[in-house]
């Protein structure tokens, strides 16, 4: 494994029975950038997190984290590495019933021996990094959906993980909070000197952001590159997603027979 990357994925195949979900995956994800992994729903995104973080085991190839093959680790080993990630799910996932200052320190408490005094220099630390500080006594329900991201961003990061993983985190987000999330995941990344990596199938907000793409349609890596590489991608379904287009290699209408041939025998079955 080079030392330039965290994150090697090599030869990766994940099938769910007999059903294909990623077929010949290769990643690199280098240490300090930011990468994303884009494309429709139900391509592979959120599977290909589910193996690096250990919860799926994969069918052929492997991933490799800090340099330990992530399937090959036992308990112990793989909740030693899990300490040192973070996940930010999608929609926040905040205890519901703890408070903003509660969900932040509850790694610290459950992974740490801090005294509460440091613990509460901490989880306020975080909290200013997100601009929440003043909201550390609020409750989840009393949150609006960028704020809860946010929190959850913060917990994300309590333990200063060298890797952050990102499900959708832009999912249902007006376009300020979108944008702050957005700047938030670089500046974090680049203050703790972490690798992220971002799932999503919002381009134009990701693409301000990240290092690398790579693209992923039914399975399978079918572009990568910069953001000006994905921008100016000939790949046809590429292209279709980036730009919004409503007709392409996805089609605007469910195959289906010709319509005029439709309606004619209709009229004749019907007189």
């Amino acid at each position: 494994m080079s030392s330039d990357n965290l994150v090697e994925i090599r030869d990766l195949n994940f099938t769910y029975d007999s059903r294909p979900i990623l077929t010949g995956i290769n990643m690199m994800i280098p240490r300090g950038k930011v990468v994303a992994v884009m494309g429709s729903s139900g391509c592979g995104k959120t599977t290909t997190l589910r193996l690096i973080g250990g919860q799926l085991k994969p069918t052929s190839g492997e991933v490799r984290v800090g340099g330990q093959v992530v399937h090959q680790l036992d308990a112990d080993g793989l909740y030693g590495l899990r300490r040192r990630m973070g996940m930010l799910f999608q929609f926040g996932a905040l205890f519901t019933d703890m408070s903003v200052f509660d969900n932040i320190a509850f790694q610290m408490r459950e992974h740490t021996d801090l005294p509460e005094t440091v613990i509460r220099d901490l989880v306020l630390m975080k909290l200013n990094a997100v601009g929440l500080r003043g909201a550390h006594d609020l409750m989840p329900g009393e949150l609006s959906g960028g704020m809860a991201r946010r929190v959850a961003l913060a917990r994300a990061v309590a333990l200063d993980p060298m890797l952050i993983m990102y499900d959708e985190p832009f999912a249902g987000l007006d376009p300020i909070s979108l944008s702050i999330i957005g700047e938030l995941i670089r500046k974090l990344n680049d203050a703790l000197g972490a690798s992220s990596i971002v799932v999503t199938h919002d381009v134009q907000e990701s693409l301000k952001i990240v290092d690398y793409v790579y693209f992923v349609s039914a399975g399978k890596i079918v572009a990568e590159g910069t953001a000006d590489d994905i921008k100016n991608s000939k790949v046809p379904y590429v292209h279709q997603f980036v730009w919004g287009e409503e007709d392409g290699p996805v089609p605007f209408h469910y195959p289906s027979r010709p319509y005029g041939e439709e309606l004619m025998e209709r009229r004749a079955r019907h007189g």
